[in-house]
């Protein structure tokens, strides 16, 4: 489903863990909003109370029995509802949506850094999202070590997939990579390893750029 001109902008933030983007987003609407664009802001998994829900339970550490495929299933699961309630009201009411992280993420984790059949992993997600695809992706690229790092440093509890190997994490970022390389219409890397200030600054210049084209 591309977006048509009479509505809103779908733009979502992908990035390897530690690579800060939901920091980025933080610093980013307000900005966005004294720009005067109609923005929100939502996050996968979660985003809903179903969504919510689902992301506790994927992110719980003790669920370490959860299967490769009963993972997709439900990031899926929420992803789904996440646009049927959220999404797509907010772009037929003309809003600019951006998410942290979509179905991007399920390629790079679980397709890349699980393994699992990148045909199936595209099927499911035509299902879960209705056809719904970005008009706008932003990937934030920083080293696994880098970002590893800086989740352990951040005070914040470590999630079930921020436990995994650096080998697994380096696979995400490598299937990152080649995402971005496939869609480089919609892509825009941008280097995450820079000071926060630095990174917020180009995103900024980014979207106003961005934005200006859409007028």
């Amino acid at each position: 489903m591309k977006i048509p001109a009479d509505r809103g902008r779908f733009v979502t933030f992908e990035g390897p863990d530690g690579s800060g983007k939901t920091t980025q987003l933080r610093l980013l609407y307000p900005w966005l909003v004294e720009q005067g664009y109609p923005v929100i802001v939502t996050r996968e998994p979660g985003g809903t109370v179903i969504g919510e829900q689902i992301r506790a339970l994927l992110h719980d550490c003790a669920r370490t029995e959860m299967s490769a495929q009963a993972e997709i299933l439900l990031y899926s699961a929420s992803r789904a509802q996440l646009v049927a309630e959220f999404i797509l009201p907010a772009l037929d009411a003309g809003k600019w949506v951006l998410c942290d992280r979509y179905y991007d993420s399920t390629f790079a984790y679980q397709g890349y850094g699980r393994g699992l059949s990148l045909d199936d992993l595209r099927a499911i997600t035509r299902f879960a999202t209705q056809l719904l695809k970005p008009d706008l992706t932003l990937y934030l690229d920083v080293s696994p070590e880098i970002g590893l790092q800086r989740r352990a440093q951040s005070g914040e509890a470590l999630n079930r997939l921020d436990r995994e190997t650096l080998a697994f994490h380096r696979r995400v970022r490598e299937g990152y990579l080649a995402l971005a390389a496939a869609e480089p219409e919609r892509w825009i890397t941008v280097d995450a390893s820079l000071p926060v200030s630095e990174v917020q600054a180009v995103l900024r210049q980014i979207l106003q750029t961005w934005g200006e084209k859409l007028q």
